[in-house]
């Protein structure tokens, strides 16, 4: 069907854009600070104009047609293009006084929040950061709910999740970018009975083991490793943050999991020793999510420039600052 672009309303595209990347009418709306029969007079009169129904009810939400998945794509680039183009006036660092929310583990923020408050003292002096726990492997709804501008930490489930989708024409509705690479390894205290020798994966099964565990959940990727080995371990603790594993573990004889970067930041690296797992384990992906509404905002694109810059400056031999597909 052909369409007139003298009479076509563009503010169709923009709510078509924004249901396909949320699947829901309502979020939609909330999304574009409009009503939701709004959003579904807009759907209404672009099926008039394309002559295919775009969207069906699915659930809770709407499923898209054959049509609308093959549209999307130019759409939303469009769009993006637009946006970026007509914005007004660029990010002034120098004179901004935004804040910024930020969601991560106390190891992530002890290796990346030193790095970008320099930068902020020196190029953004009245720009706020507020460092909040990170307290989930899946930091989607934090971000829905606008809890926080970006999560930052190792969410392999979620990275997964997103390319899945994204390679089959599903809606996105975050970005990710990869800060770093990181590497586990088993800690314990000097002087501990393993200290001596190469630890054996039966000498590690065998010990006592403290966990850091957001949930309080005593199972973690470590132990979904030892299951596909048939074998596993006795965790006696857990705690929320790296900096306690540490210190426990430094005064006990548990055994404990912490990303290699962090021990030389804890102030207590010379009463820990360090071996490498006898198991084989991938390294760790420290990524930045964020929810697309925010992807082409002035201010958020110096955050993720600044943090990349700090990762960077902490982890110059395996930083990537790749964006990771989906």
């Amino acid at each position: 069907m052909d369409v007139n672009f003298r009479t076509f309303d563009l503010n169709l595209l923009r709510v078509f854009d924004e249901v396909m990347a949320e699947r829901n009418l309502t979020r939609a709306a909330r999304n574009l600070s409009i009503t939701q029969p709004a959003v579904s007079n807009a759907l209404r009169r672009l099926r008039e104009v394309l002559g295919d129904d775009l969207v069906s009810r699915s659930g809770a939400g709407v499923e898209p047609t054959p049509r609308a998945l093959a549209l999307w794509p130019t759409v939303r680039d469009a769009l993006r293009q637009l946006q970026h183009t007509l914005a007004p006036g660029e990010f002034d660092a120098s004179t901004a006084d935004t804040t910024f929310l930020l969601a991560m583990a106390d190891a992530t923020a002890a290796e990346l929040i030193p790095g970008l408050v320099q930068i902020v003292e020196k190029e953004a002096p009245a720009i706020s950061l507020r460092v909040l726990p990170l307290t989930t492997r899946d930091p989607r709804r934090m971000l829905e709910q606008e809890e926080v501008d970006m999560a930052i930490g190792y969410f392999p489930a979620v990275i997964a999740s997103l390319a899945a989708r994204g390679q089959s024409g599903v809606g996105v509705a975050f970005e990710t970018q990869r800060l770093y690479l990181g590497q586990y390894v088993c800690v314990m205290r000097r002087g501990h009975p393993l200290a001596e020798a190469p630890l054996t994966l039966d000498d590690y099964c065998a010990a006592r083991h403290l966990l850091v565990s957001f949930s309080g959940r005593p199972y973690g990727f470590i132990d979904q490793t030892l299951g596909a080995l048939g074998r596993e371990r006795r965790i006696v603790v857990t705690v929320n943050q790296f900096f306690t594993a540490g210190r426990v573990v430094a005064n006990s004889d548990l055994l404990t999991v912490l990303p290699r970067h962090f021990v030389t930041v804890t102030g207590i690296d010379d009463q820990l020793v360090l071996r490498d797992l006898p198991f084989d384990q991938p390294m760790v992906h420290v990524d930045a999510i964020w929810h697309r509404r925010a992807q082409h905002g002035h201010a958020h694109e110096w955050l993720r420039t600044s943090l990349l810059r700090s990762a960077a400056a902490a982890f110059a031999d395996s930083v990537l600052g790749q964006k990771v597909p989906g």
